[in-house]
């Protein structure tokens, strides 16, 4: 049994065809969860799975201090808060247009990223490390197909299917402390029907070969298991002559990324004295590194972009992320990008 809208799946059970698989992955809320390790997924995400957006701003307040500062229940409203904001605040008349920081700031990124391309996109897209979802509905108002935003925080996630779903934000808004205004407003994006979101991991994606003509991954390989194989799999899925928008604050954390794996900043020792923007471009630049991902071409890069995020209304964090567009070579004449 599943529950439908008129044109979309809100809940329900993909079951894969393969007769040497059949495995189950849930629609929840409007929001595939297609994942290798279904069961640790799920582990892991049952309180944002389980959590309810019906609940009024008083209720909120009470469990919000009953859960207290550095609880799950915290952490959950303050990731909401500071990206839907930035994503979606420039459309909240409640908003002042001279606050410390404004809402934006990740679609300056992808403006900036797709003035990088030569050319138009001619194909389906992928917006890897979505978060809410505002860069996906960006990216439908100028591509004619279909555009798939793919995260793991299932929170966020289901935050930007009701969105696509109902036409609305509702988010909580941290004003200090554990202290939350809960802000609603109406958002309609045009070519919003192209529009899906999926539970998917971005460094072990479910889609088949050259499934996109353009992949966006921005502020994504610093907080992915593998950085690595993140690219690698952008590199997989994205069509001969695709076009890449990557870019990075590379502020590495080891809750998120092992050391190990992260792409630079460590070992001063070395040849780059750990500089990421150096080990990245050496992997996209199709050089002299061991391990560079030949079939990605780069076709330019921005050293120091700002991104800054509202954390409450007295804090702030401002990022210079560098910004590369690359492209996937092709020994044939480009034809999907035209």
């Amino acid at each position: 049994m599943s529950k439908k809208t008129h044109d979309s799946i809100l809940e329900g059970v993909l079951v894969c065809s393969n007769a040497d698989c059949l495995g189950e992955y849930p629609i929840i809320d409007g929001v595939p969860i297609v994942v290798a390790d279904l069961r640790n997924y799920v582990s892991q995400n049952i309180i944002p799975i389980l959590s309810r957006s019906d609940l009024s701003e008083t209720t909120e307040s009470l469990l919000g201090d009953c859960c207290g500062p550095g609880s799950a229940f915290d952490s959950y409203r303050q990731h909401l808060s500071t990206y839907t904001f930035d994503h979606y605040g420039n459309l909240d008349s409640n908003e002042s247009e001279d606050a410390p920081v404004l809402p934006g700031s990740v679609l300056n990124l992808l403006k900036q990223g797709l003035t990088g391309l030569d050319k138009k996109v001619g194909g389906a897209a992928i917006d890897l490390g979505c978060a809410v979802g505002r860069t996906s509905f960006e990216l439908a108002r100028t591509i004619d197909d279909l555009i798939i935003g793919v995260d793991l925080n299932f929170a966020m996630l289901r935050t930007a299917a009701a969105i696509l779903h109902h036409g609305r934000v509702a988010y909580p808004k941290r004003r200090v402390g554990i202290v939350f205004d809960k802000r609603e407003f109406a958002a309609a994006f045009e070519g919003s029907s192209k529009v899906d979101f999926w539970a998917c991991d971005a460094t072990l994606l479910p889609f088949a070969d050259e499934s996109f003509a353009l992949a966006a991954s921005l502020n994504v390989i610093d907080c992915v298991q593998s950085p690595y194989d993140h690219l690698k799999e952008l590199g997989r899925v994205l069509k001969a002559n695709g076009g890449a928008i990557i870019c990075a604050p590379y502020d590495w954390n080891v809750n998120v990324t092992p050391a190990e794996t992260w792409l630079g900043g460590h070992s001063q020792r070395s040849e780059s004295r750990g500089a990421s923007e150096n080990m990245l471009r050496s992997l996209l630049a199709g050089g002299e590194h061991p391990y560079a991902l030949q079939e990605l071409e780069l076709i330019s890069e921005s050293e120091a972009l700002p991104w800054s995020l509202r954390l409450h209304d007295r804090s702030f964090m401002n990022y210079l992320v560098h910004l590369l567009v690359v492209r996937k070579r092709s020994s044939s004449p480009p034809s999907l990008i035209s």
